[in-house]
């Protein structure tokens, strides 16, 4: 095991650096009221910009890979986008009349700059240069150290408010835990996070491997892969995922509207061209990541770096190429790479098989009675992949442009026990909006992030949002041993299974 150690002075400079940069970029977005096309320009836009106006693009003439999902699953698809919460969310982590016993935390990392650097095919399908980033490709950058610290800070004023930790609380070895991927974004996602959390106690980043290496823990792999678990895991993305796929024709013009893709190197010379709805196919091969190809990974690519842009560049033509995009926009944006990321670690065959390692570690620190407060750093696989295998209702997350696990994002266990010693365990999602994202907001207890209560299926929530401890672990305990069910089952040599209906 390794650990790195904080150097408390050069955070803090960093950070005072971070607030400082962040000072000089705030402007307001102009945005536009539409449904699928802009057609009115606003009147703040300044003379440079414009509104991009999508048009509407028909997808009567295009062969759709994926069946359609059922009537009823539509239906229940938009019921969840009119009311993405119905409890509304929560201003609080807390809960009256209970007493706080421990806090487990696994966190994507913060703003990052985009995985792909100067001569990636980013920079060859737009005539624009991407933004200047403070930090190295795929690095965090120094507003997400910001950001993240700000965090920090909130998870230490809710601890001290519930009396988790008193004030300047100095940990021994074992009460505290930061544990991270062994990545330059997640490491540094940690450090920043442990100085707003304690920032006198010295505390130490855990790294497992060698840097810049994936942590066996946080790699969502595929331990096990044969034909007849591939058929199958095509066939339930196809039932599954088969009607967003195929949806994503209008997503599509709209990242190549706002990269002007038809301009660019790539288009002129040939080697790009328009992104569709039916060429995309699953890979899945032994001890890799689950991967795609096609126009949805493509599309995947370039809607992570815009987001990414979004955040990072305050001024709101620079982040869209000198377009002026509205919040619906953006989220049209996101909504591709949200979709890449769900169907290669969201689909329920997929799920327990990449998970399996990061839910072991997150049930071990949750039954570890001398940790009060374990933090886990890792990335958007790992959040998706553990919601799914642990049996997450569908949700759509309010006030984010990304709708399942925003940058930065935190899925908390915390563990209560109330007056008559029963145990209970609260499940959220505790993410900054993308105006505190953008805005740099700083959080404390009447400021809070956006805190998202996550259904369990077929468990129930008490009056105050809680479950029974015991029923959480024994949820836990059924998603580890579903891993073990997957390999039995396939490992008998069925080979029955007809091939889903699609190139793959």
């Amino acid at each position: 095991m390794k650990k790195v150690k904080k150097k408390r002075h050069l955070f803090i400079t960093l950070f005072l650096i971070a607030l400082l940069l962040a000072g000089c970029g705030g402007s307001s977005q102009a945005e536009t009221v539409q449904n699928d096309t802009v057609q009115t320009q606003n009147e703040n836009v300044s003379a440079g910009a414009h509104v991009l106006d999508t048009g509407s693009t028909s997808s009567a003439d295009v062969h759709v890979l994926y069946a359609d999902k059922t009537a009823q699953a539509a239906a229940q698809e938009h019921d969840q986008e009119e009311n993405p919460n119905p409890a509304g969310r929560l201003r609080s982590l807390s809960h009256e009349g209970y007493i706080l016993e421990q806090v487990v935390v696994l966190s994507r990392h913060n703003i990052r700059s985009p995985l792909s650097g100067s001569g990636s095919v980013l920079t060859e399908i737009t005539p624009h240069e991407w933004i200047s980033w403070t930090s190295n490709p795929s690095e965090l950058s120094l507003r997400g150290g910001a950001l993240e610290t700000m965090m920090g800070q909130y998870f230490r004023r809710w601890a001290e408010k519930e009396r988790l930790f008193p004030e300047n609380y100095q940990p021994d070895d074992s009460s505290v835990r930061i544990y991270a991927n062994a990545k330059q974004r997640t490491i540094a996602t940690a450090q920043f996070f442990a100085t707003g959390l304690l920032p006198t106690a010295g505390l130490e980043v855990e790294t497992h491997v060698e840097y810049d290496s994936m942590d066996p823990t946080f790699k969502p792999q595929l331990t096990f892969v044969n034909n007849a678990y591939t058929r199958d895991v095509e066939s339930q993305v196809k039932e599954l995922y088969g009607d967003d796929i195929a949806s994503l024709a209008d997503n599509y013009r709209l990242l190549e509207d706002v990269i002007d893709m038809e301009d660019s190197p790539a288009w002129r010379s040939g080697e790009a061209a328009s992104l569709r709805t039916d060429d995309t196919e699953l890979i899945l091969k032994l001890n890799e990541e689950p991967n795609l190809s096609g126009s949805l990974k493509m599309g995947g690519r370039i809607s992570d770096a815009l987001v990414l842009q979004y955040y990072e560049e305050q001024d709101d033509e620079k982040a869209a190429f000198g377009h002026v995009l509205t919040k619906e926009q953006w989220q049209k944006v996101s909504e591709v790479k949200d979709t890449y990321q769900e169907i290669l670690f969201a689909t329920p065959l997929l799920a327990p098989n990449v998970a399996h390692p990061l839910l072991i570690e997150v049930k071990d620190e949750l039954e570890n009675q001398n940790r009060k407060f374990s933090f886990l750093c890792g990335h958007d696989s790992n959040i998706g992949s553990v919601l799914a295998s642990l049996g997450a209702e569908d949700y759509t997350l309010p006030d984010s442009i990304e709708k399942k696990v925003p940058i930065g994002s935190k899925l908390v266990f915390s563990r209560w026990t109330d007056a008559d010693s029963n145990a209970w365990i609260s499940v959220n999602l505790v993410y900054q909006t993308a105006d505190q994202l953008r805005g740099l907001t700083l959080l404390d207890i009447d400021t809070p992030p956006a805190i998202f209560p996550i259904a369990l299926k077929h468990l129930e929530m008490n009056a105050d949002g809680l479950y029974a401890a015991q029923d959480v672990m024994n949820r836990f305990d059924q998603a580890i041993t579903e891993y073990g069910e997957i390999i039995k089952k396939y490992e008998k040599g069925d080979d029955s299974a007809s091939p889903a209906e699609s190139n793959f």
